[in-house]
Formats: structure tokens, sequence, C-alpha cells
């Protein structure tokens, strides 16, 4: 039996208003929520933009008045910029290279040095340009590479050694070249821009390529270098924002443009000495740059896979040089401290508790940067080798010394009255037997530097934690390169757990037993 005509057209009527006030729902809502990222920042009355003021000047930087406060031309922008959406700006210190990061976290928006490419318009929300800038090769005055065409072929003692910032355009540009061939060089990236400049006066570096603005605010300081050839390869800034605050984006791309229109842009750039009207013309005239397509998974992994695996190498490389250094310098210390004459324990007392008390980063730094500059230049790999032994032999002696006053004083007493000399006694008698107490802390030490290894990609040393992290905001595939470098990172420890297991277990059975 059939319902009569009215009512299925009735029912036909109720279904679809209800369809259609579902969809006024959900648009409504979706408008809501696009505004809310504006509105949450004029509520607050704060627009809080990350930057980095260790990438120093003309950028942002603390204040050489008041290093309390920070300064430089897009500390101004950004306050431009809040004033033209009605509140104040808020800065945030992050990681030049993990600043996109922030945007889902706790930044409304990056305003600093960010380079406009094809992938960041695909993964961010990308203002319009707000400053062009191009790339500027430097050197030390009196010294190779003469000119930028001399970087083509292999220099003095090799291929040239070329610092960049981490993550920059500089990085992406020159790679590109080195591994098409057109320049012989080994490309160094660095979490600083002046580390790369202290570098290369410190002659550890040939040469460096940055933002051309950031060698001219620096010029006066390092006066012992000098551009090499003009500037080439430019491009422009742009601020970031994430792609769930579309309104946002659209304020601060309103913003700009009032302050490119009224003036006060151009007026901020000749305050900075940045060249105002040239500035203006070229972004005037910026062109759209298209956003990158993304990759298929298939392809990211094909494409990153070789990158990683040659730096889980360096990680291995790191680890199983350093660790049995850090063990043989903490064993040494821990005798010379519990047996050695009374005038070596002071010292060594001393060296244990300076490491111990003080950042594995900071001895990293004060080896491979100030070192240098009283004539003793360590290449990167051996620094980072160095400064993790040294750190750890200060935990292994003290896990030694623990070690070693745990097996009875008899048992020294008892070598002693056989006739074996005290280093023969400690040799054959209380070390075996410390070290079979001791496994179990020392494999926890190995399992620790082997994480610790990540630190030395501050002296530029590239292992796999930091290849990831390069690669992952580079693509913007974050999680899918994460879970990649993990299972790397499992296939690395897993059996280096099974061998310490087997290493300890055979330790500890009884002299003359078989397995």
């Amino acid at each position: 039996m059939t319902a009569p005509e009215p009512a299925k057209q009735a029912a036909t009527t109720r279904r679809f208003g209800t369809c259609a006030w579902g969809l006024l729902s959900i648009c409504f809502t979706a408008s809501l929520l696009d505004g809310a990222e504006l509105d949450e920042v004029r509520r607050r009355g704060e627009l809080v933009w990350a930057a980095d003021q260790e990438g120093g000047g003309p950028h942002v930087f603390p204040d050489p008045a008041d290093p309390r406060q920070i300064t430089g031309f897009e500390v101004e922008l950004a306050e431009l910029i809040a004033g033209e959406l009605g509140v104040k700006a808020r800065f945030l210190q992050g990681q030049w290279d993990r600043l996109p990061l922030l945007l889902e976290q706790s930044a409304d928006c990056v305003i600093n040095g960010i380079e406009l490419t094809p992938e960041r318009r695909r993964d961010y929300g990308c203002s319009r340009p707000y400053f062009s800038y191009a790339l500027q090769a430097l050197g030390r005055r009196g010294a190779a590479p003469a000119s930028f065409a001399d970087l083509a072929e292999p220099g003095p003692s090799g291929p040239w050694r070329v610092g960049v910032l981490t993550g920059s355009a500089a990085e992406t540009e020159m790679r590109a070249r080195s591994s098409r061939g057109e320049v012989q060089m080994e490309v160094i990236g660095y979490d600083g821009t002046l580390d790369s400049l202290e570098q290369v006066q410190s002659a550890v570096l040939d040469a460096a390529v940055m933002d051309d603005c950031i060698f001219a605010f620096y010029a006066d300081r390092y006066g012992k270098l000098r551009a090499v050839d003009r500037p080439f390869a430019g491009g422009f800034y742009t601020v970031l924002t994430a792609r769930s605050t579309p309104r946002l984006a659209v304020a601060i791309d309103d913003a700009l443009g009032t302050l490119l229109a009224d003036g006060r842009l151009k007026a901020l750039y000749d305050r900075w000495d940045l060249a105002g009207r040239q500035q203006m013309l070229l972004l005037r005239d910026a062109a759209e740059i298209p956003p990158a397509s993304q990759r298929t998974l298939v392809e990211l992994i094909r494409q990153t896979l070789p990158l990683l695996l040659s730096s889980a190498g360096m990680t291995i490389l790191l680890s199983c040089a350093s660790f049995p250094l850090a063990i043989a310098i903490g064993l040494a210390v821990a005798i010379g401290r519990l047996y050695g004459p009374s005038w070596l324990k002071p010292p060594l007392t001393a060296y244990v508790e300076v490491l111990r008390g003080t950042p594995l980063m900071l001895q990293l730094y004060a080896i491979f940067f100030l070192l240098p500059k009283v004539g003793l230049a360590l290449p990167a790999l051996m620094a980072a080798i160095l400064g993790l032994a040294l750190n750890y032999s200060a935990y292994e002696s003290e896990i030694y010394r623990a070690g070693l006053k745990a097996v009875p004083l008899g048992q020294f007493e008892a070598a002693l009255s056989l006739g074996l000399s005290k280093w023969q006694a400690l040799r054959h008698v209380l070390v075996p037997q410390a070290v079979r107490i001791v496994m179990p802390p020392v494999t926890s030490d190995f399992i620790a530097l082997f994480k610790d290894t990540s630190v030395c990609s501050a002296i530029t040393v590239i292992e796999l934690t930091k290849r990831y992290s390069v690669l992952a905001l580079s693509m913007g595939r974050i999680v899918e390169l994460a879970m990649v470098t993990a299972l790397i990172y499992l296939c690395m420890s897993w059996p280096l757990s099974l061998l310490s297991r087997w290493f300890e277990a055979r330790l500890e059975r009884p002299a003359g037993t078989t397995p």
C-alpha cells in the first residue's frame, strides 16, 4: 500500500529541508571556525610571532643597548602588522629551522626571513612578499676563492668548505648546484648565521653563502671578510601562518598591503639601511610562486631513504667511536682518584665535576668554535667524537669508581700479599670484577650516548635526527618521515641491545664455565 501523493511530497520536502538546514549549519560552523583564529588573536589582544634571535641582524637580535630587549627590522614589522590588526605583538623564541612547527602549538605566525618556496606555499599559509633578498658568497680577504667561478674547480686542498644556514635557501641552492656538478664544494649547515661567519674568519671554512642583507649588516664587525662577486639567486621573504588559520592569513596579507601602499614599509627599510625604494620596486613586481605538488609515500621513501641511512651511519660512527674512549678515560680517572697519588686527586675530581656540571652542547661549542681562536681547529667529526667522549668519561668515571669500591678490600690485599704490585692487582683482580658489576649502568650510558649524538648537529655533524628534522620541515611530511626514522632507529638499537645483553651475560658467568 503506497502513501498518498501529498504525503510523499511533504516527506520529500521535510527531508530536503533537513538536508538544507544541515548544509547551512555545516557552512555556518565552518565559517565560525575559520574566523575563530583571527577572533582569538583580537580577543587576547596580542599577535604571537615566532623568530630566532640567534640568527642575528638585521632581522631579529638582542638590542646592544639592552640585551633583555630584541630589535631588528622584523621586530618593527611585527609591531606594524599587529597594529593593523588592532593588537600588540608578542615575540616567541624558537630555533630557525623548526619555527614552522610552532604554528601548530603556540605561535600565530612566523616572521624571520622565511624564504617563499613552492613547498612552503603547499604546506603553510604564505603572505604576500615583504622583502626581496639575494644570496651572497663571501670569503676572507686575500684568500681563495677570488671569484664565484673558482668554486667550479676544487680548492687547494680538495672540495671547498662552504657554510650555510641549515634549512635556508642558501643551503638548498648550494646543495643543488653541488649535486649537478656546477661547484666542487662540501656544503656544511649551521644552526646560526653568525657561526658560519666566525668559521670563515677563523679559516675553518673557505667561504659562506647567506642572504645579502645579513652580510651587509655585519660587514663592519667582520672586517677580514669580503663579498665574492655579486649577489645571485634571489627570492622573497614571507610571513608564515598555519593552514588552519585562513582568516588570520588574509588579515596579515591586508596589513602588508596597507604598509606597502602608505609608505610605512619603505620608511622601515630606509631606517635599517635596506634600500627602501629598491625594495618597493621589487615587491611591486613580485611574481606568484605556485605551490609544489605532494609526493606519494613511495616516492618520498625512495627519495629520502638514502639520506636517512647515510645519516644513520654517522650516528653509529659517533657512538662506536666515542664510547670506548669515554670508558678508557673514565676508568683511568676512577683509578687515579681511588689509587693514584694525593696530588692527582683534586684535578681529577675537578675534571669530573666540570664535565658533569656543564651541558654537552656548551662543551661541543667550546671545542669546535673556541679552539680555532687559539689556533687549534678540529674537523667537525673529530670535535664531535672528542666532545662526546670527554662528556661521558665523567659519568663513566663515577660508575667505575662505584664498581671498584664495591669489590671487597680483601681482594686487593690478597693480591698484594701474593706478590703482585698495586697496578698488577688493579689490572688482574679489581678491574675485571668491577667491570662485571658496572655492566648494566654502562649499557644504559651507551644507549643515552646513542641518543645524545643528535646534539652534534650544533657543530655541523648531520646525524639521523638532524637529517630527519631538515627533510621533514623542507618537505612538509613530518609524520611519514618520523615513522621511517623511528624504524631505522629501531633497526639499529635492537641488535645493539641484544649484543649488550649477550656481552653482559658473558661477563657475569663464573670463571671456567662454558655457555
